[in-house]
């Protein structure tokens, strides 16, 4: 989906839950972590596959490996496995998604006002890992942005970043 069908939903889920603001970005975002325990859990399942059976078990291993470690990663999050950011001028809100037709927001889960929010960006090899940082609690949430077509996971950061 382009980044305009993005932000098209993210307005209509907002007016949908009685907020009334205007979305000038939008992006998916994955639990800070899924990327790593695709890997971690890859590297298992293919050493017990290797171990049980050979090449064609080690690689089997790896796939299952590499989905369980995603999946666990993603179950353990404070936030959905599949967050769709929208940012407005004042604040950043965070919908879970589901998948039917492609992605679509469905449940508000957080709105954040900017004026108390900090964001921090890692940059990492397939990732960007985005910190909203709460200043006066100092709590975060922590989200991993695909650098994948479709995500859109830097027009967020950018809107972030843009003085305002």
């Amino acid at each position: 989906m382009n980044e305009h069908e993005m932000v098209k939903r993210v307005q209509e889920a907002l007016t949908g839950a009685g907020v009334e603001d205007t979305i000038t970005a939008a992006g998916v975002f994955l639990p800070r972590g899924h990327f790593a325990g695709a890997f971690a859990g890859g590297l298992v399942g293919g050493g017990v596959g290797d171990a049980i059976g050979g090449n064609l078990a080690g690689s089997v291993g790896t796939g299952f490996g590499a989905m369980a470690g995603m999946k666990a990663v993603d179950e353990a999050a404070d936030v959905p496995a599949r967050t769709m950011l929208g940012v407005s001028e004042s604040k950043v809100y965070g919908f879970d998604t589901e998948r039917e037709y492609g992605r679509h927001p469905t449940r508000l889960v957080f709105a954040l006002d900017r004026d108390d929010l900090k964001a921090k960006v890692h940059q990492r090899v397939n990732v960007r890992v985005l910190e909203l940082i709460h200043g006066p609690s100092g709590d975060a949430i922590e989200l991993e942005g695909p650098r994948l077509p479709g995500f859109h996971a830097g027009n967020v950061i950018d809107a972030l970043h843009d003085s305002r």
